[in-house]
């Protein structure tokens, strides 16, 4: 396996284990063992456990940020974005029931190393500044700050979804659960 191959296969098998198993269950030998490679090749790429998470929030905020943005280019309807922005979290519950990575290590926060902390920070920020961004769109009338409390709301809301639904291993309650933030709130009526 060529050098970029093995880092990108080692960040794909970490991905996909903190997802289904969270970040504190990721481990070098098991990373090892699923890439096909030695322990020590996974040191090579990433020196501590810290080094690989903080590299794995950073590239999965990054992504799911390119997405968002693309969404947002393609529609200035606010409605049909966060419609978008929730399809991510259900794509992942259905991949496996899977979590979001940003919220899986949130849970886990208190015991992530501070590199990986500040890239799950970043990840919040980010998502929320995008919300804001959207919520934006046809509420002139209210301030950044309203904005930016509304977006905490929704972004809180969802990955509080996904985590139920994932706890009952049935995407229908997150689904359930969407609908009646349609409904009801947090999500714009129109």
């Amino acid at each position: 396996m060529a050098t970029g191959d093995t880092r990108q296969a080692v960040m794909m098998a970490a991905r996909s284990m903190v997802q289904a198993r969270g970040y504190n269950s990721l481990s070098f030998r098991d990373l090892a063992k699923e890439v096909g490679v030695k322990s020590s090749s996974i040191h090579y790429y990433f020196p501590t456990k810290g080094d690989l998470g903080a590299t794995l929030a950073h590239e999965y905020t990054n992504e799911f940020l390119e997405y968002l943005n693309q969404v947002l280019s393609d529609s200035k309807d606010r409605r049909s974005c966060i419609k978008s922005y929730v399809e991510v979290f259900r794509a992942t519950l259905v991949r496996e029931n899977r979590m979001c990575m940003g919220g899986i290590m949130a849970a886990e926060y208190a015991d992530l190393a501070p590199e990986v902390r500040v890239e799950v920070l970043r990840f919040t920020n980010k998502l929320v500044d995008w919300l804001s961004i959207v919520l934006a769109l046809d509420a002139q009338d209210l301030d950044a700050e309203a904005l930016r409390k509304w977006a905490f709301a929704i972004f809180s809301a969802v990955e509080g979804a996904q985590l139920v639904a994932r706890g009952c291993e049935d995407v229908q309650v997150y689904d359930d659960i969407l609908e009646a933030y349609w409904n009801n709130g947090p999500f714009p009526s129109r």
